[in-house]
């Protein structure tokens, strides 16, 4: 990509906004923020980045920051002209622009869903390349080593500032959390009353579970799922059910559950040693701290001689 002159100062910041978009391929529109040296993005190339969605009336869709993870992907060769493959291949590595992709071209192409309430004509896409690694001539086994390397780094990365990006979060609570021996953090925003949870009971729970950025990633309260963008038409949105003290849970979310009486609404911050560790979770990066917002709906004791089975759905 030709090299553009940037003149660097708070002038050219605050001008940056107004700057006009290019005619691209097909039907893309973009504006290049940054250029960096270096080559462009070739098919089967390893890119990492980070990426917003927006419609053109700046309704955000998909943001890769709200997971605190850069998104992974193989480039891939375009499948029509002015796609998201064609407008990685005008970056490299440093490089960040913003891109407007015709919508009707990504539903018709490559099956995308037609965002709802949106009759713009253009998905808008800002990029941040983080890191790529070429294919080029190396082989599989090679390129795959590499990109191992290089997710091997971004753990260990994720794993030293864990610490630090927790400490952060409670420091701007509003009130100090009660920390337990396990390290599992919690406010009490609503006290209930009456008799905790033992091992073997069930507890109904309302739930709903965010990374520390607040983005939601699973809840079990369908407003909440509607309002964050988080609705799920394959799922129950209703009080979760699951017996506590059989391991069916992730261990601080099943403590949790067992530090309140019924009526008890709670904040619960989890470490990643108490949610999906190292090892992370399907949508969940390794060395993640997850926060819960959970109200005890009713505990039910155990009859005696049961064993309960542990609810399907619950966080695990």
């Amino acid at each position: 990509m030709k090299k553009i002159a940037i003149i660097l100062g708070v002038a050219v910041l605050g001008l940056s906004s107004c700057k006009q978009y290019e005619k691209g391929e097909g039907d893309m529109m973009y504006k290049i923020h940054e250029d960096k040296s270096g080559e462009t993005i070739k098919d089967g190339d390893f890119v990492a980045f980070n990426a917003t969605e927006k419609t053109e009336g700046d309704s955000v869709l998909y943001s890769s920051y709200d997971y605190d993870r850069p998104s992974l992907l193989v480039k891939e060769p375009s499948l029509f002209k002015g796609d998201l493959f064609a407008a990685l291949a005008m970056l490299s590595e440093g490089d960040s622009a913003t891109f407007k992709i015709n919508i009707d071209s990504m539903v018709t192409k490559m099956g995308r869903p037609k965002p709802a309430d949106t009759t713009s004509k253009y998905l808008v896409y800002t990029i941040k390349v983080d890191k790529v690694i070429p294919k080029g001539k190396l082989t599989d086994s090679l390129f795959r080593g590499k990109i191992d390397a290089y997710l091997k780094t971004e753990m260990d990365k994720a794993k030293n500032g864990e610490t630090s990006k927790f400490n952060s979060y409670i420091s701007k609570e509003d009130k100090k959390p009660t920390v337990t021996t396990s390290g599992l953090n919690y406010i009490v925003t609503q006290q209930g009353s009456g008799a905790k949870a033992a091992a073997g009971d069930t507890v109904l729970v309302n739930y709903t579970g965010r990374f520390l950025t607040g983005k939601v990633f699973d809840t079990s309260v369908l407003e909440v799922a509607k309002k964050e963008g988080a609705f799920n038409a394959q799922r129950p949105y209703e009080p979760l059910k699951m017996p506590v003290g059989m391991n069916g849970s992730i261990p601080g979310f099943e403590e949790g559950l067992m530090l309140f009486p019924a009526g008890t609404k709670a904040k619960l911050i989890l470490p990643s040693k108490l949610a999906y560790g190292e090892q992370g979770d399907q949508g969940i990066a390794p060395y993640t701290p997850l926060v819960f917002e959970i109200e005890i709906v009713k505990i039910i004791p155990a009859k005696a001689g049961a064993v309960p089975a542990p609810s399907p759905v619950a966080p695990r």
